[in-house]
Formats: C-alpha cells, structure tokens, sequence
C-alpha cells in the first residue's frame, strides 16, 4: 500500500508547469490570497522558482528583484525565463509573468557558484527577543488567505493589535516566522517570507490604507547548507 503525502500549500502554490523550455504556466492559490491578488511575496517565489527549474540554472539564487508591473488575475498566468548572461561563477536572470492582459510582473536575478572567501557578517540577531514558543501566535481571522499560512509571533509591530489611528515614532517590527504548516527552508520559501513584513503605513499610522509592493529586492547571504540547517524551525 503506498501512502500519498500530500503537498504542502506553499509547493502547490509555486507549482510549475513546463511548456517549452524556459517556459512554464503558474496558477494563483485562493490559499495565499490578498486583498487584491495573491500575495506577493509567493508571486516572487513563483518567478525564482522558474529559474531553479530551468536546466541551464547555474549555482544558487544571491539576489532577486521583482516588479510588481498590474495586479495578477486569478487564474492561469504563463512564466518565461531565460539567462540573460553566464559568466565563470555567476548568471544573470530576466523572468517574466504575464497573462491576457499583457506583462504583470517582472524580475532579476543572480545565481551564482559559492566560493570560500573572506567574509565578515556585521548584521546581528536581535538581543533579548524572548523565544517563539513563549509568544502567543498572530490571530489569522478576518485576515487575507496568505496571513493564515505563516506563524507570526510577534515582540513588537503587530499591526493587528489594533488599528487606533494613534501616529507611532518608528515602523519597527520584530517576530517569529515560520511556514504554516511547517515546512523546511529553501530559496524559494526565503523568497516570499521577504514580503511578509507589513507595510509602514499600517505601524506609523495604525490604520488601513489601500497599498501594495510595487518593487522588493531580496539578497541571500544564505546558502543551501545553512537552509538545510535551518530545517522549519
């Protein structure tokens, strides 16, 4: 007898399916939903998976810029990807995202063959956050669909404490993070959590307003090894 494991929302999600090489069709997911959209951060997830798929794919992901170019229609959507130029260690990509209606999202982005090297880190964890298991976990009601499937737990900048128009000093936000259910890190999920922060309008102003990314840059210091490391924790 053969167990079926179902697939885990997110990889359902970023599903592709190959038409030509370097061509591919997506599908929004109701699961990762936003108010306008699906959320953007599993759109950038989508792109760079077109790019990891890709036979020619040389290395691993160290930079990824999206546009956000119109809103994408729930449904099917085509995504093309090709190198735009290989080098000795490094491999320049342009992915693209349209549907009908023309292009609705554009990025860029570099893979490249990880080599050892001098290295300095100078960003530091914050100090003194109590631990995950000790904070009360986000509500996810009457919130979008995307919110649902991630474990926030926040120390500080949660937005959904209440939205008092009240005018705060700073944007700061600091949490916890994990898929929902859990699931182990790669470049893909990396990719989307970048575009879970919530925007500074709601934590400056605390209240609502009509907003959405136009672009967002990510850079991964992180290699496949310290991903494996990380597990889903």
């Amino acid at each position: 007898m053969t167990l079926l494991i179902p697939m885990h929302p997110f990889d359902q999600a970023i599903r592709l399916q190959p038409l030509a090489v370097g061509a591919y069709q997506a599908e929004t997911s109701p699961a990762y939903a936003n108010m306008v959209g699906p959320f953007g951060g599993v759109t950038c997830a989508v792109l760079l998976n077109a790019a990891l798929q890709h036979p020619d794919k040389l290395g691993q992901p160290v930079a990824l810029t999206v546009n956000f170019a119109a809103p994408i229609a729930d449904g099917d959507y085509t995504v093309t990807a090709r190198a735009a130029r290989t080098n000795r260690s490094t491999q320049h990509w342009v992915i693209e995202a349209s549907q009908a209606s023309g292009v609705v999202a554009l990025a860029t982005a570099v893979f490249a063959t990880r080599r050892p090297t001098w290295s300095a880190a100078e960003a530091q964890a914050p100090q003194g956050v109590p631990a995950p298991d000790s904070l009360v976990r986000m509500r996810s009601e009457q919130r979008p669909p995307w919110v649902k499937h991630y474990d926030m737990r926040f120390t500080e900048g949660d937005v959904f404490s209440g939205f008092d128009g009240q005018a705060q000093a700073d944007s700061r936000s600091c949490q916890w993070l994990r898929d929902d259910p859990p699931r182990p890190l790669d470049f893909a999920a990396l990719a989307a959590i970048s575009d879970c922060f919530f925007p500074r309008i709601f934590l400056r102003r605390r209240r609502v307003a009509p907003i959405g990314t136009v672009s967002i840059t990510t850079y991964f210091h992180a290699d496949e090894a310290a991903l494996a490391a990380q597990g889903d924790r």
